[in-house]
C-alpha cells in the first residue's frame, strides 16, 4: 500500500533528510513545505494518508497547521522537532510519534512503520469515525479531571508514548519511576505518587509504597506469614503487597463485584 506523504519543515536540509528516507520505501511525496501557510494549503487539497511536521515555523506552529485545516480533516501526523518541550501537546491530538532531531534511522523507520499499520487498521473504517474519537478523547482531556489513556516518556532520539493499559506494574526508582510494559521497560521522571494520582480510576493500585500494579495482570495472591501478601503476575513476576495498601486492593476488587 503506497502512502501519500506531505512534509513540512522550514529547513530544506530537514525536508531533504525525511525525504531521502522515505524514498526508500513504497510512499508517494505529495508535497514538500517550508511554512504553515503552505502547508495548510497543501493539506486540505492533497489530503494525504500521513504529515511529517516539523513544529517551531516562522509565524506559526505545527499545531496550528492542524488547528487551521481542522481536527476532523487532519491526516495521521509525526512530529519531527529539535524540541521535546512540545511532546504533551503532541500525546493530546493523539501524534502517531514524536522524533527528535537529528533524527536516527532506526527510530524514524520505526515511526513511519506505525503509519503503515495504522493506516492498514483504517483501511475499511470510516475516517471520520477514528477522527471523531480523537476529538471525544481531547474533550475528555479538557474537563477538570485528566483522563490519561498514554503516558509521555522521554528517551534518546525520542518521545514515547505508553498506553495505560500496556503497562504491567511500576516500581519506584527515586524521583522516577519504571514503567514494565511487557519485556520492555521506560524510565518516567514521575514520582510513584504523582503516577498513583494519575492512574486513579484506571485500573491500578498502589500495593506497597514503591509499587503500582494493572489489577488485571494479577493471575494469584499468596498469603505471607507476616500478614502481607505476594501477587504472581500472568508473566510470573512476583510483587509485594503490604499491609498499609492492602485496603486499596480490596476496594478496587469490591468495586468489580
Amino acid at each position: 500500500m503506497s502512502v501519500r506523504v506531505v512534509i513540512v519543515d522550514d529547513e530544506e536540509l530537514a525536508r531533504r533528510g525525511i525525504r531521502a528516507r522515505l524514498e526508500r520505501s513504497d510512499v508517494d511525496i505529495v508535497a514538500e513545505c517550508g511554512n504553515a501557510r503552505q502547508a495548510v494549503d497543501v493539506i486540505r487539497q492533497a489530503s494525504p494518508d500521513l504529515v511529517f511536521l516539523d513544529v517551531e515555523m516562522p509565524g506559526k506552529t505545527g499545531f496550528d497547521v492542524i488547528e487551521q485545516v481542522g481536527w476532523e480533516k487532519f491526516p495521521y501526523v509525526i512530529f519531527v522537532t529539535a524540541h521535546d518541550r512540545y511532546a504533551i501537546q503532541a500525546f493530546q491530538i493523539n501524534a502517531l510519534d514524536y522524533l527528535l532531531k537529528p533524527i536516527d534511522d532506526e527510530l524514524f523507520e520505526n515511526a513511519f512503520q506505525r503509519a503503515r499499520e495504522a493506516l492498514a487498521r483504517d483501511r475499511d473504517q470510516d475516517l471520520s469515525q477514528r477522527l471523531a474519537a480523537v476529538l471525544a478523547g481531547r474533550r475528555d482531556r479538557d474537563t477538570d479531571k485528566p483522563h490519561y489513556d498514554r503516558l509521555v516518556v522521554r528517551a534518546v532520539g525520542r518521545v514515547i508514548f505508553v498506553r495505560t493499559a500496556d503497562i504491567d506494574w511500576i516500581e519506584a526508582a527515586g524521583d522516577y519511576v519504571t514503567l514494565h510494559v511487557g519485556k520492555k521497560s521506560w524510565l518516567s521522571r514521575e514520582t510513584i505518587s504523582d503516577m498513583d494520582r494519575k492512574l486513579q480510576d484506571k485500573g491500578f493500585a498502589r500495593i506497597h509504597r514503591s509499587t503500582i500494579v494493572n489489577t488485571d495482570r494479577i493471575a494469584e495472591i499468596l498469603p505471607l506469614d507476616n500478614g502481607e501478601c505476594r501477587l504472581l503476575l500472568r508473566d510470573g513476576t512476583p510483587v509485594k503487597l503490604s499491609r498499609t495498601y492492602r485496603h486499596q486492593l480490596n476496594l478496587l476488587f469490591n468495586d468489580r463485584s
